[in-house]
């Protein structure tokens, strides 16, 4: 009998391990992972707390000036006084002013008229303070146009809908254009950009947001496609011009594009186009739109004199671009994540003890080999840069005899010369989290407001949403820099962002 009892035991355990490989397999959710009670705890040894050492959190000092009030106390007669003892506290106070300007109207002897002017800041009939808390709210607070109008009704403000959106547009132009300088700054002087895309809804129809940046910068665009040719011209920044130089013809010749058409372009004098419609009628003279091969000449063709124009104004010309992968991203001095790497791994189904066995071994190689990466970028040198080339090759040329895994590794072992990029630039991340925690807003945004209708809000909101981003990158609070745009009285003078970003990256 106990010989019984305890095979169908080990068959129980048996039929609960199937069941969830099953579920694993199938995508369904497992057993629940129930950590131990804090009860259990109580039996075992106390453990020595590192963090009894540690400093609290420290004084708390407001960024506003103190008014010092005293608090009289009722005592019996004799007593001795003996100084105060401070409590601090902050408040908040939200008001609502309105004021009408009587502005003098004078006739001269000529026949003009002078009319008194506004005073600076105000322009239209919302001051530059409800300006400032409207675009805070909106972008930083992420809240909706509807519950804004609700609060600020709320509170005594007589606005309406199409009003507040008349808010959130207005001045786009400055926001938009300083947006543009900080990525033409960050571009030019960065010794590496991170770049991620999201999908994004904008008219109606599905599109995609890109983002671009590092630790000193974000930008966002929001375009239609999310192919080469829209990163390429992404990456212009704002030019719009087409260049055929050495950069070009080097892309060209990446991209396999025959000898005997790249001939063609070079035996051309005229290498800089205008526009799209300057470049497309140079390519018909030619007869590119003609030519039926592959790769397609104009498409290719596009691409390389996007990519020369990058170049020509220097954005990018040492800089590495660090991606997942995505093959829009795969241009000039490339880098891959080494996260999205390892998922692949992570992700591989696996059959049998053998297969589990051989994907966990891996993968604890994998991350092995990105603890010492990330030991290199602190103390790089040639030596150690020779030895970790050499481990990468060991790791990734191995057979493990699971097909699928090993297949996995050869793909990856193709990509050796983007995944080592840290050995010859080491300031260049191992990973996209910078990205992807930056493009989190536009994913916030995009759950809150579903997405935009015109090209002027979705302008504004990849401008200030990357504006933000950029004030908290460099220090600046986003408050301030609203009251500095929009000369709010006793606002904080805050420079062009450009100029913070140029900055950090000469002293970086």
């Amino acid at each position: 009998m106990v010989e019984l009892f305890g095979e169908v035991a080990a068959l129980k355990q048996v039929v609960g391990e199937q069941r969830e490989e099953i579920a694993r397999l199938k995508g369904l959710k497992g057993r629940p992972n129930i950590k131990p009670s804090g009860v259990d705890k109580g039996t075992e040894p106390p453990k020595h707390d590192k963090q009894e050492g540690r400093r609290g959190r420290g004084k708390v000092t407001p960024r506003v000036s103190i008014d010092e009030t005293v608090v009289k106390a009722a005592v019996p007669a004799g007593s001795r006084f003996k100084g105060y003892v401070p409590f601090l506290v902050q408040d908040l106070v939200i008001s609502v002013r309105a004021t009408c300007y009587r502005r003098e109207r004078w006739v001269t002897p000529d026949g003009r008229t002078i009319l008194a002017p506004l005073p600076e800041g105000i322009e239209g009939h919302f001051g530059p303070e409800l300006r400032r808390f409207v675009l805070m709210q909106y972008h930083q607070g992420q809240s909706t146009l509807p519950r804004l109008v609700a609060m600020l009704r709320s509170v005594g403000v007589s606005i309406s809908k199409r009003q507040l959106q008349r808010l959130l547009t207005d001045r786009r132009d400055g926001f938009v254009a300083e947006a543009q300088d900080v990525l033409r700054a960050g571009l030019e002087t960065s010794p590496f950009v991170s770049v991620d895309d999201t999908g994004a809804r904008h008219k109606g129809k599905n599109g995609f947001c890109t983002q671009i940046g590092n630790d000193w910068f974000t930008w966002f665009g929001t375009r239609s496609s999310k192919s080469r040719l829209n990163f390429l011209d992404l990456l212009r920044a704002g030019h719009g011009d087409y260049v055929l130089n050495d950069a070009a013809y080097d892309y060209m010749r990446n991209q396999n594009l025959p000898a005997a058409t790249i001939a063609l372009l070079m035996a051309e004098p005229r290498t800089r186009f205008s526009d799209q419609a300057a470049w497309q009628a140079h390519l018909d003279r030619l007869g590119f739109n003609a030519l039926s091969v592959t790769p397609d000449p104009v498409r290719v063709a596009t691409e390389g004199a996007l990519w020369g124009s990058v170049q020509s104004h220097e954005f990018l010309c040492e800089a590495v671009i660090l991606s997942d992968d995505a093959g829009q991203f795969r241009i000039g001095r490339h880098a891959l994540c080494w996260v999205h790497a390892e998922r692949l791994v992570h992700k591989l189904d696996t059959f049998n003890d053998r297969h589990r066995a051989a994907q966990t071994r891996v993968r604890g190689l994998i991350w092995d080999f990105y603890a010492s990466l990330r030991a290199y970028r602190l103390n790089p040198n040639r030596h150690r840069s020779v030895a970790l080339r050499a481990r990468f090759d060991r790791i990734f040329r191995r057979r493990t005899g699971f097909a699928t895994l090993d297949r996995l590794l050869a793909r990856l072992l193709a990509n050796k010369a983007e995944l080592l990029m840290v050995l010859d630039r080491p300031e260049t991340p191992l990973h996209t989290n910078g990205s992807e925690n930056d493009i989190r807003c536009q994913v916030t945004r995009r759950k809150v407001s579903a997405g935009t209708r015109s090209d002027i809000g979705r302008d504004c909101r990849d401008a200030l949403l990357g504006l933000a981003k950029t004030c908290a990158k460099n220090g600046i609070a986003f408050w301030d820099y609203l009251g500095s745009r929009l000369k709010v009285t006793g606002h904080t003078g805050i420079e062009p962002l450009d100029h913070y970003v140029r900055a950090r990256t000469r002293a970086a």
